[in-house]
C-alpha cells in the first residue's frame, strides 16, 4: 500500500512539474497589481490555503507563515515585486528571499498563486519525494531563490544578491524577510553593518515582529532584541514602523523604500503570529510555534478568517475610519499605544 501511495505521489509530482515547464503559469506580468479589495482578498484566502495545507500535511509552521501573508501578498500583487512566473530565471527580476525558512508554506502558497507551479501541488507539502519541503530549497521548485531554514542567514544572501546587481550594471531589487527570534542570530547584524557600509540601497529587510520564537515570546528569550528600531537605525539603515497587517501601510512601506538613496531599508512589521485567529493566540508560550491546527481548530480558525472579510472598512479610497473604531483585535489596539490615533507609518 505504501509502495503504491508513493507511486502515486510521484506521477502527481510529475505531471504538475510537466504542467508548470510547459509554460502554463498564470500570471506573466513582470509587475503584477491587484485592486485593493483584490489584495485583501488573496491575503484572505492564501491564510485559509496556510491552514488547510498544514493540517492537511500534520506539519509544518502555519502561524509563522500568518504573520507575514499580508507583506508577501502586497509585493507580489500589489505591483512592488518585479518578477515572470513563466520565466523564473529571468536575470532582471526582483528577489525575494525568504530568511525565517519554516515560514515556507505561506511562501508556497503564495508562489503558487503566482503562477509558479500548479496549486495542486500544495497538497504535497511534506510528502517523501515531493518538492513542497518543509523549508525552501534552491532548485527543487521555481521562485526560490535561496535554500533557507538555517536561520540568520538570508539577510546576507540578500546582499549578495544586491551587490550582484551593482556588479552586472542590472537594477533589480532584493527583499528579503527576517524573523525577530533569528535576529539573536550575529550573522544579521554582521550584514545589516556591510549593507549600510556599501550603501545598498537596493536591498530592504522585512522585520516580522510578531514576539514569540520556537521557545517562547522574544522578551523572555532575549529581551535586549529591543530597541529593535534604534538599533537597525544606528547600524545605518532607513527604518519604517508599520502594522503588517494593515495592507495600506504595507502598501505605502514598499513604496516608500524604493525612493530612498544610498541606505538599505528595514521595514518593522507588527505582527500577530497565528494572524490574530483563536487557536493560536490562546497558546502564551510560543503561539503554536511549528505546530499545525487539528481537524477542529482548523475549523475555527477558517471561520474566524471569515468573518474577517470586511474589505469595504478598509479601502484607502472611502472615508477614513478613525483608527480607534477599527481596534477589533489586539494588533489594533497595540498600534493605538504605539503610535496614537493616526496609525501613520512611522519613518525614522
Amino acid at each position: 500500500m505504501a509502495e503504491s501511495n508513493n507511486r502515486e505521489l510521484t506521477e502527481q509530482i510529475a505531471n504538475v512539474l510537466e504542467h508548470v515547464s510547459n509554460g502554463s503559469a498564470r500570471n506573466t506580468t513582470a509587475l503584477p497589481s491587484r485592486t485593493f479589495p483584490q489584495l485583501q482578498e488573496t491575503a484572505w484566502r492564501l491564510s485559509r490555503t496556510i491552514i488547510e495545507m498544514t493540517t492537511k500535511a500534520g506539519s509544518g509552521h502555519p502561524s509563522s507563515s500568518l504573520s507575514m501573508i499580508d507583506i508577501l501578498t502586497a509585493l507580489y500583487f500589489g505591483g512592488m515585486l518585479r518578477y515572470n512566473a513563466q520565466e523564473p530565471h529571468w536575470p532582471d527580476r526582483d528577489r525575494f528571499i525568504l530568511s525565517k525558512g519554516h515560514g515556507a508554506p505561506g511562501l508556497y502558497a503564495v508562489l503558487a498563486e503566482a503562477g509558479y507551479f500548479d496549486p495542486a501541488l500544495l497538497n504535497t507539502l511534506r510528502q517523501t519525494d515531493s518538492p513542497v519541503e518543509g523549508h525552501p530549497i534552491m532548485g527543487r521548485l521555481p521562485g526560490i531563490e535561496a535554500s533557507t531554514g538555517s536561520l540568520g542567514q538570508g539577510l546576507s544572501i540578500g546582499l549578495g544578491h544586491a551587490l550582484a546587481a551593482r556588479v552586472d550594471g542590472r537594477d533589480y531589487r532584493v527583499y528579503v524577510v527576517i524573523g525577530d527570534g533569528e535576529s539573536d542570530e550575529g550573522q544579521i547584524w554582521e550584514a545589516a553593518l556591510a549593507a549600510a557600509k556599501y550603501q545598498v540601497d537596493n536591498l530592504t529587510a522585512i522585520l516580522d515582529y510578531n514576539q514569540f520564537q520556537q521557545t517562547g515570546s522574544i522578551t523572555k528569550v532575549m529581551p535586549s532584541l529591543e530597541p529593535v528600531i534604534d538599533k537597525w537605525q544606528a547600524f545605518g539603515w532607513q527604518v519604517l514602523e508599520i502594522d503588517g497587517h494593515d495592507m495600506a501601510q504595507v502598501l505605502t512601506a514598499l513604496r516608500t523604500v524604493k525612493t530612498v538613496t544610498q541606505q538599505p531599508q528595514m521595514i518593522v512589521a507588527h505582527t500577530l503570529k497565528g494572524r490574530g485567529l483563536s487557536p493560536f493566540e490562546k497558546n502564551d508560550v510560543n503561539r503554536k510555534h511549528g505546530e499545525v491546527l487539528n481537524a477542529q481548530d482548523a475549523a475555527t480558525a477558517l471561520a474566524e478568517l471569515d468573518e474577517q472579510r470586511t474589505w469595504d472598512r478598509y479601502d484607502p479610497v472611502a472615508e477614513p475610519t478613525p483608527q480607534a473604531e477599527r481596534a477589533s483585535n489586539r494588533l489594533a489596539e497595540q498600534f493605538i499605544t504605539w503610535h496614537g490615533e493616526s496609525g501613520k507609518t512611522k519613518e525614522g
